[in-house]
């Protein structure tokens, strides 16, 4: 399971400044379990953008956003309510929004951050990876994951080793910030690259003490009794 927590409500509206029309993307698996992108996780963003003029061309909430092929095949028939929209605001964890971003040729908007339970579970079976670093950046990035698209980790843009499209460090592996900037300028979004993006609080990809005392953090564990 990948855990996951809404963002705060204000970075949420910044995403969304300039743009009237929202679909909003839930999903049935983790984000349902985290109680951060389930059904009624989605029906109450709706309800909330609303309230503040935003108009909800439509809604969806897909069994594994983490899966590109099942997002295809599960959007077919909302390409309307998808066309009418100026972006997707996807309830998930990183591995989903940037799943999401890449089946679909829209402009997406994280609503959460993934929280770090220790390990790695961030993986699926197609390239998207999530490091849990528990403060997204892929809404800046077009989102493709500069943490783990660029093998540096680089989240201001490419080295200078780059070349010819691809990594210095693995000359087969594409630039993962080539592939960011090539996101964005298909998304008309190259204005995104101006900004600057203050280094990471590594703070935030440590699991919280208080996750490590829960079943989250082992299914397996046994709680200690008082005193014990």
């Amino acid at each position: 399971m990948i855990l996951s927590k809404q963002k705060p409500w204000e970075e949420i509206l910044s995403y969304l400044d300039g743009e009237n029309n929202v679909f909003i993307l839930g999903c049935n698996g983790c984000a349902q379990a985290s109680g951060t992108g389930g059904p009624a996780q989605v029906e109450e963003m709706k309800n909330k953008l609303g309230e503040i003029g935003k108009k909800i061309t439509g809604s969806a909430v897909i069994d594994f956003l983490c899966e590109k092929a099942l997002v295809k095949s599960r959007l077919r028939n909302k390409v309307e309510q998808l066309e009418a929209a100026d972006s997707i605001l996807v309830m998930t964890c990183g591995v989903g929004v940037q799943a999401v971003s890449a089946a679909v040729n829209k402009i997406c908007h994280p609503a959460c951050d993934t929280v770090n339970l220790g390990g790695s579970r961030g993986e699926w079976r197609g390239s998207e990876r999530c490091l849990e670093c528990g403060e997204c950046l892929l809404d800046y990035t077009g989102g493709i994951c500069p943490l783990t698209a660029c093998t540096k980790g680089l989240i201001n843009g490419q080295c200078g080793g780059a070349s010819k499209g691809k990594c210095e460090l693995d000359p087969e592996k594409d630039c993962g910030w080539e592939l960011i900037y090539n996101r964005l300028k298909g998304l008309n979004q190259l204005n995104k690259l101006r900004r600057f993006i203050a280094p990471k609080d590594y703070s935030k990809m440590m699991p919280d003490v208080k996750i490590i005392s829960t079943s989250h953090w082992a299914l397996e564990r046994t709680d200690q009794k008082e005193g014990g």
